[in-house]
């Protein structure tokens, strides 16, 4: 059964950092695992940017704003994107009988969409 369903939209030249702004969004919106593995990339604003609309989606499939950090995507060794929760959201999946959070990603050069399934 879905109990939530959140989607968002990023634009891509919304996540081209200078390095005040990388500094700043490396700290306070993405855990250390996304900034890693995006900066590992040739096209790393596609990738902040699918994070970004990631993190947003999950909160509005769950209704309401969880930290920016305590929301993190993450890969299976396939590469295919996973959700994980830190800190005191953790306990959310648990205390809302969730099951299982799907999570899609998709990016073009200038636009980056996510969308999660919250499931029971």
């Amino acid at each position: 059964m879905i109990v939530g369903l959140g989607i968002d939209l990023a634009e891509v030249e919304r996540y081209r950092f200078d390095e005040a702004e990388r500094a700043w969004f490396a700290r306070k919106i993405y855990t250390e695992e996304e900034w890693a593995y995006a900066m590992r990339k040739r096209h790393w604003p596609e990738r902040l940017a699918g994070f970004y609309a990631a993190k947003e989606a999950t909160r509005k499939a769950f209704g309401h704003a969880i930290p920016w950090r305590q929301v993190g995507v993450s890969h299976e060794r396939s590469g295919k994107p996973i959700i994980r929760l830190y800190g005191r959201a953790e306990g959310l999946v648990a205390a809302r009988g969730i099951n299982t959070i799907h999570l899609m990603i998709t990016h073009t050069a200038t636009m980056a969409s996510a969308v999660v399934i919250l499931e029971r």
